[in-house]
């Protein structure tokens, strides 16, 4: 009724297939984290730098609004030549504008006053970003 030899007959493929089953899995999950891991790294560079473009405008519009005269026709006020701009707010802590006025060679009539803003966020960290905002000014 039960014959000995049935099992010495049976040759299986269940357990090779199922560790290559189990095998590719596992590469497409650690496939898929180290992707995600990576997108997300990539999103936080993008972030860093729209806020170090942001410092740069920022920190240049401050300088300039600092500069400019009542009367329009008047040549701008010339600040000294490398500020140094601190922000306290939400959006921008941990950010810093550096800004860099040109020579001020400016007459009623024509001039030209060049600022460099330079804004960097995420100071000292992986994440650094750097920015620079030039502006001329007539």
């Amino acid at each position: 009724m039960y014959p000995e030899n049935s099992y010495k007959q049976q040759a299986g493929a269940g357990l090779p297939i199922a560790i290559f089953i189990v095998t590719v899995l596992s590469l497409m999950v650690l496939g898929m984290s180290q992707l995600q891991e990576s997108s997300g790294k990539a999103i936080s560079l993008q972030i860093q730098s729209q806020r170090a473009f942001f410092a740069a405008e920022s920190g240049a519009q401050v300088v300039i609004a600092g500069m400019m005269p009542a009367d329009p026709v008047a040549c701008p006020e010339k600040p000294p030549e490398f500020i140094e701009v601190p922000f306290a707010v939400e959006g921008l802590a941990n950010c810093t504008a550096k800004v860099l006025v040109s020579s001020n060679k400016c007459t009623p009539d024509s001039g030209v006053v060049t600022v460099k803003s330079l804004g960097v966020c995420g100071i000292d960290t992986p994440e650094e970003a750097r920015r620079t905002v030039e502006i001329r000014l007539r």
